[in-house]
């Protein structure tokens, strides 16, 4: 029987957790040869999480540099990746979401002729500044997409509408589900590193924690300000604690160490590996992100997300309750979380909704198509 030569590529931390379980699955999978490539568009943050999964990659295109602009690391992807197919000659190429690598690694598999298979397809705005640049690298990715693997009901209905073939669409689940099962069951096997023992050493028991996450472009100036300004308000209210991992991008770090550095119950530190913030999310109370996946994982431990955006391309929380828009504006962040530390109905409510994001099952369903 011929097997079928994959190729699982990804670049940045998100995609590595999100590839994790699938990439585990396939490698056990007698009728598929899978190799890893990783483009390393994100570096340390990605060796990170291959580590964690103990996952080691064919080939790294190590494509990482100092300040290079998108259209830089999008012709670098480009050229870099061509040359792995043209040696390689997979069947197909599996990509993630909405990073350049996918969409750059996508449109040079279409070059080649290669089939290609969307993990967390549909996505969408339809906006195409907001998230920038991923909105428009999830729309060319789907373009390009010969096989769709659609987290929601929602997010096929975004493919349908654009013409996709239903039968190219597979509904599965959120993978980042099926890794944080993992992870989970790794910390509560006993897994510990220098960042868990880290936390273990500032969280504060009895205190209410509020785990905060930032990076979004499109919040870079004034979105930033407001919002440390809010978290310096946050801070002031009876029994709350704040852990605040400082994303490296200078946009981040300078309003956050301007506004809120010397804040007593104000924790700023670096960076978190997955397994750390796995912990992190496990003993927080309430979040506050402008992130994608976390509007994904937190619901599965059952803490009430508040995200710092205008709209999100996962409708699908909000509408189950599991996650709410509060924009930027420091009264409504202020309202949003001191409603949930005080109306315990509220919390209940948001902390116990269904997770619209998958039962952990994705992988399974992804991998049959491939038995």
């Amino acid at each position: 029987m011929k097997k079928n030569k994959i190729i699982a590529v990804f670049g940045t931390r998100p995609e590595a957790i999100k590839m994790a379980p699938l990439v585990l699955k396939l490698k056990n999978n007698p009728a598929v040869e899978l190799k890893i490539c990783i483009t390393a568009q994100h570096r340390q943050m990605l060796d990170q999480v291959l580590e964690f999964f103990e996952i080691t990659p064919d080939f790294d295109l190590d494509l990482m540099k100092a300040n290079q602009s998108l259209n830089q690391l999008a012709s670098r992807i480009l050229t870099s990746f061509d040359q792995l197919l043209e040696q390689e000659q997979p069947d197909w190429i599996f990509v993630h979401g909405d990073t350049t690598t996918s969409s750059m690694c996508a449109l040079s598999a279409f070059h080649r002729g290669v089939k290609v298979a969307h993990v967390e397809a549909g996505l969408r705005t339809y906006m195409k500044h907001s998230p920038f640049p991923e909105e428009i690298n999830r729309q060319i990715t789907g373009r390009i997409a010969d096989l769709h693997f659609s987290p929601t009901q929602s997010s096929q209905e975004n493919l349908l509408k654009e013409g996709v073939a239903e039968k190219s669409i597979l509904i599965t689940g959120n993978t980042v589900i099926d890794a944080l099962h993992l992870a989970v069951k790794k910390l509560s096997d006993g897994y510990i590193d220098e960042e868990i023992r880290l936390l273990k050493s500032i969280i504060t028991p009895g205190k209410k924690l509020i785990t905060v996450t930032g990076h979004r472009r499109e919040n870079f100036g004034d979105g930033f300000d407001r919002i440390c300004n809010s978290i310096k308000k946050l801070s002031q209210i009876p029994d709350v604690e704040v852990i605040f991992p400082v994303h490296l991008n200078p946009n981040v770090q300078k309003p956050v160490n301007e506004i809120l550095s010397g804040i007593t119950n104000i924790h700023l530190i670096a960076p978190l590996a997955y397994p750390a913030f796995v912990y992190l999310m496990q003993y927080s109370h309430i979040i506050l992100t402008d992130s994608g996946g976390v509007q994904e994982e937190a619901p599965s431990l059952g803490k009430p997300v508040l995200v710092m955006r205008e709209n999100t391309e996962r409708p699908e929380a909000v509408e189950a309750g599991t996650v709410k828009l509060v924009g930027t504006d420091p009264d409504m962040i202020y309202e949003n979380v001191l409603n949930l530390m005080t109306n315990a109905a509220e919390y209940e409510k948001m902390s116990t909704a269904y997770n619209p994001y998958g039962d952990g099952q994705a992988v399974e369903r992804i991998n049959e198509l491939f038995d």
